[in-house]
């Protein structure tokens, strides 16, 4: 029986639709497209997280920054209220000084009034040594309460020194932090992002490319 579909004259099969290769998209081209889209939705939302990572961060930094900066007041705060203090303590202490100094003085007097009574002379013998020693007394009870206000009054100080370098570390802190959330672009981040994916896309759209064209070489060493 003769095949109808031989050209007995040319020594080939006819043209039909069972031996024309076929123009349709195969099974590994279909899963190759629908990687590549799936790869685009995947970059487009690579992006968009980059986008929105990049404005966080940028605000916490803010945040800190802000943080910073208060407390760089409330430091700056505490040193002038370390110095009020200092200077309260200054006052009070001298004015104590003076009523003690004012109190030793009459104090001697009243002494010196009662020997001159009973007729003793004050700048002689025991009573001398008495009229010195209460002086030497009172000046020494002063020495002593000066002392002691200059010991308060320059440990105020030292909290107004170190809440004044908390304030400066502080704020030069707040500086940097600001400084380093400037330089946070969200939109560089999503055109870094999308660049990098576009890469990654494009290397697969090649690769697809190269596929078809050696299954097309293929199909027609085969037709």
């Amino acid at each position: 029986m003769l095949n109808p579909d031989y050209n007995y004259l040319t020594g080939a099969f006819k043209t039909s639709p069972f031996n024309t290769p076929s123009s349709g998209m195969t099974t590994g081209e279909t899963l190759m497209t629908g990687g590549l889209i799936l790869s685009a939705f995947g970059a487009v939302n690579g992006a968009i997280g980059s986008y929105y990572a990049a404005e966080s961060q940028k605000n916490q930094l803010k945040m800190q920054a802000q943080n910073q900066r208060f407390a760089a007041q409330m430091s700056a705060l505490n040193a002038r209220q370390a110095e009020f203090g200092a200077q309260q303590i200054m006052r009070a202490g001298q004015r104590e000084i003076g009523r003690y100094t004012m109190a030793a003085g009459q104090q001697r007097a009243s002494a010196q009034a009662s020997m001159a009574a009973r007729g003793i002379q004050a700048g002689v013998g025991s009573a001398k040594e008495v009229m010195t020693s209460m002086k030497l007394m009172g000046e020494i009870d002063r020495l002593t309460m000066d002392s002691n206000l200059v010991r308060q009054t320059e440990a105020m100080r030292s909290q107004q020194i170190n809440y004044m370098a908390q304030a400066a570390i502080q704020g030069t802190s707040a500086s940097n932090i600001s400084a380093t959330a400037n330089t946070i672009s969200p939109f560089s981040a999503t055109f870094s992002s999308l660049l990098g994916s576009a890469a990654s896309v494009g290397g697969m759209w090649a690769q697809q490319m190269r596929m078809n064209e050696m299954i097309a070489a293929q199909s027609e060493k085969r037709f």
